[in-house]
């Protein structure tokens, strides 16, 4: 992979200012978590407020995760009822790969190119 890191261009002799990129061209980690089998996960989280525990509250929550066991949404609800006070009430989980394998599928027919 090309890389920018260290170019130096130079303005002409009327002026003396020297610039330096420095850029990253190495693919994202999102991208990187995407390519190994990671998926956009959404949970809707109800939960009580702890000040009106008969007052529900929704918090949606975001990120790349691996379906069935979601280790990344388990650690995050872990963390919330550990140090959180708002109890559970429900939490609805969508999962979605963003980059899977192409679908061909063969189709009865004939394409005429003028």
């Amino acid at each position: 992979m090309l890389g920018l890191e260290g170019i130096i261009v130079s303005k002409g002799s009327w002026g003396s200012k020297d610039v330096r990129v420095s850029q990253d061209l190495s693919p994202n980690q999102d991208f990187r978590r995407q390519l190994e089998g990671y998926g956009l996960t959404t949970a809707n989280i109800l939960y009580r407020r702890p000040d009106h525990p008969w007052l529900l509250q929704t918090y949606v929550w975001q990120d790349y995760d691996l379906c069935p066991a979601f280790p990344v949404l388990n650690k995050f609800l872990n963390f919330w009822l550990e140090q959180l006070e708002g109890p559970l009430h429900s939490v609805t989980v969508a999962h979605a790969r963003l980059i899977k394998p192409a679908e061909i599928r063969a189709v009865d027919g004939e394409f005429r190119l003028h």
